[in-house]
């Protein structure tokens, strides 16, 4: 079978940093070119931070996964720490139908399984402290049992221990979740048991091994003449440990090279076994108390060495610098030229950033459209925004798109690999990172900060222009009648007392009308406080409609409204009168109610003296108001 079009492969990962995924995504990108496959690695950090919240929004990038748009998956669920995520993610990898590959994980028939034999290379390492160096009591440092590798080392370690005739001491096994700081705790739980110190220390991985030795060391107890230590994994720190760390090498870049091939085959319709084991092999060094048979390559430790401080350095210094910038912006677009200055340094082909399309709205809940901040814990929006797609140093956007689609932009052309990151603060959603062809996730231990202090700054924007908002419709309940929705008594004040200025700095005449609603007294105690209410807002309409030019309204009192006007002449206060009159008109016939809404107006133009005071103004109009109806009613045969 020929195919014509490019095959997507999605990656489902947790921890990008840690050399035990890095190994294994380093084989999938080499892979990804030899195969032609775009690879789509959805990454989080859960578990990472002592956080729930935290772990939420992290692990929601799960849910942007549109499996519809992939031919297959790799699934490295044995990182993430979350049984129910874990377990989510299983779940909808089966009802999508794609073929999909997990690592040391049989616990699903539906997936092909690239599977290390941890349990021989553990059993090898556990009889070799026992037979070679004489081992008898031994404490274990244990990953999480509900991961399957962690599940079988144990497993092997508990056989070992059990077929030379030693007891498994339950009080002597930890349980971590296979991070550094489990075997620091592992220790000093020992320390603190008072149970007689083990001849030997193994640990589930090189990670808690290694912080198991220097926790030792610090307590002065000396490594191997005191206690054996060793791990599993065989990573860099502890091949260069001092004194180097007895471990297992696990062929891992070839197992994530091996997982492509075997969906290659199987997108292809070829027939493959459901699993495929590889060999690991254990590596006995100075911590049991075996010497390195090979001698230290020093120039290549050197090297490698020094590159990894260099890129600590120069990837500190360039987050501290981009965090002092950001600190200082107070709109999205700032922080998005901000970030583009510096993406260079971190040497991608391509970076976007996406944001939901209501991000900046999570604390708003003012319409049916605007989400509250409880309804955005997980999950993305129908649409989202990329402000930022820094392509090989040109600098682009997508207004919106669909995040179904995940990309803004699409590739034409295979063996891509991109990492998506979710983009959040606590549990919120904001949108996600993407990181096309670079190694940066998985070889900077900086990934990760650089993450948290971009979204940070995002939600510091949004938390502003959430306050600026607040801070507006707050000033709007101080200067809007709440009932009629035009100005109050300090809307007008504020407003008035700003023309007043206008007048005298640019010797305009002012006009200012006093308008009082006829019977509403009568309206309210015969059809009701609501119609008075409906009879208030409904000449407010009328008034606000008779307003033009530079004239504002306001209702001033209970049935007390006010017009004022800067540049005014006797024919344009004529001509508001007028259309007052009309407009009260239409509105009363269209209404058909059992009552009229009528209006006495008082309208006084004068030319402004720097010496004239508004109140003094309002008490002139208030005054001919007063007149005019009094006029009117006497004329009318109506009690005043």
């Amino acid at each position: 079978m020929i195919f014509e079009r490019i095959r997507n492969i999605a990656v489902i990962v947790a921890g990008t940093d840690e050399e035990y995924q890095s190994s294994i995504l380093s084989g999938i990108a080499g892979a990804a070119k030899e195969f032609d496959f775009n690879i789509s690695v959805f990454a989080s950090f859960g578990g990472v931070l002592p956080n729930p919240e935290y772990d939420i929004g992290e692990y929601n990038i799960y849910s942007l996964i549109n499996y519809s748009q992939f031919d297959g998956a790799i699934l490295l669920t044995n990182t993430i720490c979350s049984i129910e995520v874990r377990e989510k993610v299983c779940r909808e990898v089966i009802e999508s139908g794609i073929p999909a590959v997990v690592f040391d994980c049989s616990d699903f028939p539906e997936f092909y399984n690239i599977r290390i034999d941890n349990y021989t290379a553990m059993r090898k390492i556990t009889e070799h402290v026992i037979d070679v160096h004489g081992a008898r009591v031994i404490n274990y440092i244990s990953g999480p049992l509900g991961n399957p590798e962690a599940a079988e080392r144990r497993k092997a370690f508990c056989d070992a221990m059990q077929a030379h005739g030693l007891t498994v001491e339950e009080e002597r096994i930890f349980y971590g979740d296979f991070r550094p700081d489990d075997g620091k705790q592992a220790v000093e739980a020992l320390l603190e048991s008072g149970l007689p110190l083990p001849d030997a220390i193994i640990a589930a991985n090189d990670a808690m091994g290694l912080e198991a030795a220097c926790t030792l060391i610090a307590h002065g107890i000396r490594i191997p003449e005191d206690m054996i230590v060793t791990g599993f994994d065989w990573t860099f720190f502890a091949q260069n440990h001092n004194p180097t760390l007895t471990s297992v090498d696990r062929p891992l870049s070839e197992a994530g090279r091996e997982a492509c091939a075997l969906l290659d085959r199987v997108i292809r319709g070829e027939s493959c076994e459901k699993t495929v084991t590889l060999q690991a092999t254990p590596v006995f060094q100075e911590s049991c108390g075996c010497k390195d048979s090979a001698a230290a390559d020093i120039r290549s430790y050197r090297s490698a060495t020094y590159d990894l401080i260099q890129r600590f350095r120069s990837g500190t210094s360039m987050i501290t610098r981009m965090t002092s910038a950001l600190a200082m912006n107070e709109t999205p677009e700032q922080s998005i030229r901000i970030i583009s200055q510096y993406l260079h340094e971190i040497g991608c082909r391509q970076c976007c950033i996406c944001l939901c399309e209501n991000w900046e709205n999570a604390f708003r809940n003012t319409s049916s459209d605007v989400q509250a901040e409880s309804d955005l814990p997980t999950g993305y929006p129908e649409t989202m925004l990329a402000p930022l797609i820094w392509d090989n140093g040109e600098l682009g956007k997508v207004a919106h798109f669909q995040s179904s689609q995940m990309f803004p932009v699409l590739f034409e052309t295979g063996g891509n690999m991109s990492y998506f990151f979710p983009m959040h603060f606590r549990s919120r959603c904001l949108g996600y990172y993407i990181f096309t062809n670079t190694e940066f996730p998985t070889r900077s231990m900086l990934c990760h900060l650089l993450m948290i202090n971009i979204s940070h700054s995002f939600e510091n924007i949004r938390k502003l222009l959430n306050l600026n908002q607040a801070i507006q419709d707050l000033d709007r309940m101080y200067i809007i009648d709440s009932l009629c929705g035009i100005y109050n008594r300090n809307g007008f004040r504020r407003c008035a007392e700003q023309m007043l200025s206008e007048c005298k700095k640019k010797h305009l005449p002012m006009m200012i009308s006093f308008i009082d609603m006829d019977g509403l007294k009568t309206i309210n105690d015969t059809y009701g406080h609501d119609d008075g209410d409906y009879a208030l807002k409904l000449l407010a309409r009328a008034i606000q409609e008779s307003c033009s030019g530079d004239q504002v309204c306001a209702r001033v009192g209970g049935d007390e409204f006010i017009i004022v006007g800067t540049g005014c002449t006797q024919a344009d206060a004529d001509r508001m009168e007028q259309t007052l009159a009309e407009r009260l008109s239409v509105l009363n016939d269209a209404e058909q109610k059992l009552y009229h809404v009528s209006a006495s107006v008082g309208t006084f133009i004068t030319d402004i003296r720097e010496d004239m005071k508004l109140f003094t103004l309002i008490m002139q109009a208030d005054q001919k108001m007063y007149q005019m109806k009094k006029a009117r009613h006497s004329a009318e045969g109506l009690p005043e």
